[in-house]
């Protein structure tokens, strides 16, 4: 698999201009290619396509670090740093299970980039707004296969527990795949992107993930209170969602004096607001949640839990 690959990418590819990758339909023949060359060389190993594939990412990855380290470890970008987005495509298309191997492909393009905007935005947006944001068109052939491979990469960047460097306001910090910054979006984080477009399904994916909710609480209390007593459902639909994962509403957020119509209307329960005690049920989801965190096993720690079916549902914020 290797060598068949190494060929391809040492004659026909480099003939091809630098630019030769910019366009989805090149990337899409590319990809459509080394799946051919997975599927005949699987045979060789008793079909075993996991271990193929993951010879076709090593590959790809070992041939961008060749390119980025003859220029002075610069990345060369164009086709030679698109040729990492083939490998993205291909790690879902195969449903690549080496989180070791995704993780390490995702630290060459965040190296490169210092964002993840062109997995992150076609699942937020959809597939034809990437174009218009940043100038490319998603690899996923929709909404929902950009949403599929938004989880994929989340799945995977928690199991390899996976936290990288971003330069914030002068401060070097760190952050998980999840959290990070998306540049071309004003250096906001996905989840409140999702906040301020009002897409209640996508931040529940974000917040099952282990989601930081940051700044983005009293954001949503804002925008409900604009519409006084006649409120859309999802930005309903998102502060219950937020009220989920918090054993209440944060103290800083001064409710009565700004936000007592909220409480009136019943949108805040008085278990979220410090006028009764939260639930024990709610307590404990949130400091199980809290250790499953830390632990990069968000969502799919939940399930290793000696529970039934119900509380793993209430868990993973599936129910209330």
């Amino acid at each position: 698999m290797e060598q068949f690959l190494e060929c391809y990418l040492d004659a026909s590819f480099e003939n091809t201009p630098r630019n030769g990758l910019h366009d989805r339909r090149n990337r899409r023949q590319m990809v459509e290619y080394i799946n051919t060359l997975i599927q005949g060389c699987a045979g060789v190993h008793n079909n075993n396509t996991e271990l193929t594939c993951k010879e076709a990412i090593t590959t790809l990855i070992r041939y961008h670090d060749k390119t980025k380290t003859a220029n002075g470890a610069v990345c060369m970008m164009g086709k030679y740093h698109n040729i990492l987005y083939v490998a993205v495509k291909l790690c879902y298309l195969w449903q690549l299970r080496d989180a070791d191997l995704v993780c390490k492909l995702l630290r060459e393009i965040y190296a490169c980039e210092s964002t993840f905007e062109r997995i992150l935005i076609g699942a937020i947006f959809g597939t034809k707004a990437p174009h218009f944001i940043a100038g490319w068109k998603s690899d996923f052939d929709n909404e929902e296969e950009n949403v599929r491979g938004l989880v994929y990469f989340l799945d995977k960047a928690n199991l390899g527990k996976l936290e990288l460097p971003f330069l914030k306001e002068d401060q070097l910090l760190s952050y998980r795949f999840i959290d990070l910054p998306i540049e071309s979006c004003g250096k906001a984080a996905t989840l409140k992107i999702c906040v301020q477009l009002g897409l209640p399904d996508k931040l529940l994916i974000l917040l099952r993930f282990g989601a930081l909710l940051g700044t983005n609480f009293e954001q949503i209390l804002d925008r409900l209170l604009e519409y006084q007593h006649c409120y859309p459902y999802n930005l309903v639909a998102i502060l219950q969602l937020f009220l989920r994962v918090v054993p209440a509403i944060p103290r800083d957020i001064i409710l009565m004096e700004k936000y007592a119509v909220l409480i009136e209307d019943g949108l805040i329960p008085p278990t979220r607001w410090g006028h009764t005690a939260p639930e024990l049920k709610h307590l404990c989801r949130c400091a199980i949640r809290e250790q499953l965190w830390k632990n990069f096993n968000l969502p799919n720690g939940i399930r290793k839990l000696h529970l039934p079916e119900k509380m793993w549902r209430y868990l993973d914020l599936l129910e209330d």
